[in-house]
């Protein structure tokens, strides 16, 4: 898996104004990529009804997350819901940070790490601006999100998408995908949600990210950088 000038940019793109937070997505991560669940491997549940599964992590690659919000006298509420995943920079910090070539960019312009070249040297786990990567503790592997590797190489959807029954989460080419969510905006907006953009469709973080996201809130609201500094 090497950089390749003439590749087609992959990813996805979640709106998340359209997730209904039944976690089919978390789902289908985990049983295709055969990642623990409750009561495997010490994996267990937060106990909260909603957001059980607290974070991004070495078992948790998917991670719907559950955002309730009241209006100051708390007459009104509403639910902002987010599946989150890697970002697959375009400028990927945990590429750059990493020692021993494990991480590696894919003729999708997507980005993996190589279990068998991982040292578990975890500066990736340090360098990733969104808290992606952790490591697997009994082997000190880093793992992540691969963004089904092994199914877009065979023209398949990868797992999340396929599984999503709203397509708040959608894959494709992802210069295809802005042109859709741009779109999308535009109509938001004329239904009077103003609020609604575009996260990561642009190249001001990261270089852009292959997993970009459509919003109704400040960034921070969803566990999100507003800003990146690479040159740290």
């Amino acid at each position: 898996m090497t950089q390749n000038t003439t590749r087609q940019r992959m990813g996805f793109y979640t709106d998340t104004t359209i997730c209904i937070g039944c976690k089919a997505c978390e789902v289908a991560c985990k049983h295709w990529n055969r990642l623990p669940g409750a009561g495997d491997g010490g994996i267990e549940m937060t106990g909260n009804g909603y957001d059980n599964t607290r974070q991004l992590d070495n078992a948790h690659w998917r991670h719907v997350k559950f955002i309730e919000q009241f209006s100051e006298d708390r007459s009104k509420s509403r639910w902002l819901m987010m599946s989150d995943v890697c970002k697959h920079c375009v400028r990927a910090a945990c590429l750059e940070a990493c020692p021993t070539g494990a991480i590696a960019r894919t003729e999708f312009d997507t980005v993996v790490i190589q279990p068998d070249v991982c040292k578990g040297m975890k500066q990736c786990v340090d360098a990733c601006p969104f808290g992606v990567i952790h490591l697997i503790p009994p082997l000190k592997i880093a793992r992540k999100c691969t963004l089904c590797y092994d199914r877009i190489s065979e023209g398949l959807a990868p797992a999340c998408a396929q599984a999503c029954p709203t397509d708040s989460i959608r894959f494709g080419p992802v210069r295809e995908l802005i042109l859709s969510a741009k779109a999308r905006v535009r109509q938001l907006h004329e239904q009077s949600e103003t609020e609604a953009y575009l996260y990561g469709a642009d190249e001001t973080l990261a270089g852009g990210l292959n997993a970009f996201y459509l919003l109704v809130d400040h960034p921070g609201v969803y566990g999100l950088p507003e800003a990146i500094d690479l040159e740290k």
